[in-house]
């Protein structure tokens, strides 16, 4: 008979542990939200000279393929279609890596390279550390600091950070213009 006094409490305990989603899982469900969709985005910070030539191009993200625990976002600039941000749910978190590649299909020789988030972040922004990958890969990234962004319905933003070096790079994309998707990055 005691069991069943306590029973609607700890189904109610249960219930509200199910309703507080980790920031993490809203994260990933707003990216989710955005599957098969594409958006012309334009640079609004750049602090190295080659971020002028992403400036005067188009760029258009694709959330091109959605899976239970990978999402890839190819990122067109002009005709290049070489960029594919590539977002996993980890057991720690979450990852993002950029996989480039050649217009055959190929891996580009600097490919793979990102970082983990270290801490849960926020529904709409989370920063991704470099790993010890990049960092043998590309030394000079050995600070970078990732930042993926989502205002739902407003924008998706995407930034780079390199504190030591004052290096900075975001674009954002407006959210509320779908536009045509773009062909198949390079390497499907």
């Amino acid at each position: 008979m005691k069991l069943f006094r306590w029973l609607p409490l700890s189904l109610l305990a249960i219930a509200g542990f199910a309703a507080e989603l980790s920031p993490q899982t809203l994260f990933w469900e707003n990216l989710q939200a955005l599957c098969g969709q594409a958006f012309e985005g334009k640079v609004i910070e750049g602090t190295a000279p080659s971020d002028a030539a992403f400036a005067s191009q188009r760029m258009v993200m694709h959330v091109r393929a959605c899976g239970e625990n990978e999402i890839r976002i190819p990122f067109h600039v002009g005709a290049n279609r070489s960029r594919t941000w590539v977002i996993t749910r980890t057991r720690a978190g979450l990852r993002l890596k950029h996989d480039h590649r050649q217009e055959d299909g190929s891996e580009d020789k600097v490919t793979q390279y990102g970082g983990d988030t270290a801490a849960a972040g926020t529904a709409g922004r989370q920063d991704f550390l470099a790993d010890a990958y990049t960092a043998q890969l590309i030394p000079a990234a050995a600070t970078n600091i990732w930042t993926v962004q989502i205002e739902p319905g407003k924008m998706f933003g995407y930034g780079l950070r390199r504190e030591a070096e004052g290096r900075r790079f975001r674009v954002e994309f407006d959210l509320t213009k779908p536009v045509v998707t773009p062909p198949v990055p390079w390497g499907g």
